[in-house]
Parts: structure tokens; sequence; C-alpha cells
């Protein structure tokens, strides 16, 4: 993904706060399974209704 600019790259919504996210390089393997744009979210995802 060298190279490629950031308005490209592909992104999700958060389910605990709304906030749009995009692709990291760290998530390039699992990009599929994140759900929660930071650990504070994915740890306050019960506590969301």
């Amino acid at each position: 993904m060298r190279g490629v600019n950031k308005a490209d790259l592909p992104t999700k919504i958060c389910p605990v706060c709304r906030r749009p996210f995009t692709w990291r390089k760290k998530w390039e393997k699992n990009w599929d399974e994140v759900k929660y744009c930071s650990d504070a979210c994915r740890k306050r995802k019960g506590s969301i209704a």
C-alpha cells in the first residue's frame, strides 16, 4: 500500500463512538475482523447501549 493517497484507503465506522477510522498497516492481515477504532472503544463496547 506504499504510495497510496490517504483519501483512497478503506474506512469503517466504529460502532462505539460512531466515528470513521481508516485502514492502518498493522491491520493489513485482519482488516475484515477489525471493528473498533481503538483499544478504548474496544473496552467500552459492552457499556454502550
